[in-house]
């Protein structure tokens, strides 16, 4: 079939004239497709196959009503979310599709983003959730004070949020040892020396560190994630409600797992310098966090996605090169970055299978209507993006001089 052709018999010319311009849109999306492809069935009950010129994912999807495409015009992947929560569209499987729409990023171009007034809107919604320090300690509540019952309903057993290491096997608990293990590796601790980490989660990472014989000054700004590490009690472990700008102290090394992302671009030269006045002359930093490719990162800073609008408000992946920049200009070496996105696709495939299964046996019916969709649609659009290629994720070690 060549693509973009329609393979049911054409509508009737009133239903064709209301459907043209959508079909103009589709077009666009259309020549976008250079890698994979999507079987769409649409509104005016013609099927159409759009991309389909080399291998890739193959989405299918229905299109209920025309305005789903409205909305992807002018809500971007916000918009595209808003309209699958209302209905407008549906897909078995929608992981390949946000695979698709990032591996073909630069040939679609804006063809995915939002425009217009909407965009200026969304820009001013997300100005207003920026990254001061009321604005993070308000932000972090809305993602990880959501209920500790909620994340160990599907995180593993140690409440690790980010993702794992895979060698082998879907065993998703000694993943998560293997990043922890990798992370703590990078630090060169020796017993008896003094780590901190920024953004310490449920303590997983901290319980690792001590058990080595250090000494864990966690921080984070999570009442909920504070009150369950303290629960724990872990010798050598103390946790503080501290923002990383008003830390103090001097530390052999510093660990921070997948936080820069609830940093912002304005306060990475903060959350920079925030490392250097903790670490020795020497010390080591061993930081694990999430990137989006240069060739969007423009167009995506300047816009509001689907993750910034409904799940993290004030977050914002990060630009390798011009993260490493800031790091090099403040004297922070930057030395054996591992990428290692295909393992956050497989972590986010197992924590989904995890999640429908403490949906299906009621550990997750005290939610409010709509959220758990809300959130299982995220695990997938997140897979999806780790799958297309457009985001990573990375290890590096910052050494300070």
């Amino acid at each position: 079939m060549n693509a973009g052709a329609q393979i049911e018999a054409r509508p009737g010319w009133l239903t064709r004239l209301r459907a043209w311009p959508f079909h103009r849109a589709l077009d666009r999306i259309d020549r976008g497709l250079a890698a994979g492809a999507v079987e769409a069935l649409l509104p005016d009950g013609t099927r159409r196959l759009l991309g389909g010129r080399a291998p890739g994912p193959l989405a299918v999807v229905t299109v209920r009503r025309w305005r789903a495409l409205t909305r992807l015009a002018r809500g971007g992947s916000a918009g595209w979310f808003e309209a699958w929560r209302d209905g407008d569209w549906a897909s078995d499987d929608p992981v390949p599709l946000f695979d698709l729409f990032v591996r073909n990023r630069a040939a679609l171009g804006d063809a995915a983003r939002a425009g217009g007034a909407a965009r200026l809107l969304a820009r001013f919604g997300h100005h207003r959730r920026r990254n001061h320090r009321a604005g993070s300690r308000r932000n972090i509540a809305a993602h990880y004070d959501l209920g500790n019952d909620f994340y160990a309903a599907w995180l593993d057993p140690s409440m690790t949020y980010s993702s794992a290491l895979f060698d082998g096997e879907d065993d998703l608990a000694a993943a998560q040892a293997a990043k922890r293990a990798a992370v703590l590796d990078r630090c060169a601790l020796s017993p008896g020396d003094r780590l901190v980490e920024i953004g310490c989660g449920w303590g997983s990472l901290a319980a690792d560190a001590a058990a080595r014989g250090v000494a864990v000054t966690g921080l984070t700004l999570s009442v909920e994630q504070k009150a369950y590490v303290d629960a724990l009690a872990l010798p050598g472990v103390q946790v503080a409600l501290t923002d990383y700008r008003d830390a103090a102290g001097r530390y052999d090394a510093l660990a921070s797992v997948e936080m820069a992302e609830a940093v912002g671009r304005q306060w990475w030269p903060a959350y920079l310098d925030a490392i250097r006045r903790l670490l020795k002359p020497g010390g080591r930093a061993a930081l694990q966090f999430i990137t989006i490719a240069d060739d969007v990162f423009e167009a995506y800073a300047n816009g509001v996605d689907f993750i910034q609008a409904h799940v993290f408000p004030g977050g914002m992946l990060l630009s390798e090169s011009r993260f490493r920049a800031l790091a090099e200009a403040r004297g922070l070496e930057w030395r054996d970055p591992h990428r290692f996105g295909p393992d956050y696709a497989r972590t986010l495939r197992l924590w989904r299978d995890r999640f429908d299964a403490a949906l299906a046996d009621g550990r997750l019916a005290h939610l409010p209507p709509g959220f758990a969709e809300l959130w299982r649609y995220y695990l997938m659009y997140c897979e999806g993006g780790f799958l297309g290629g457009g985001i990573d994720v990375m290890q590096v070690t910052l050494v300070r001089a």
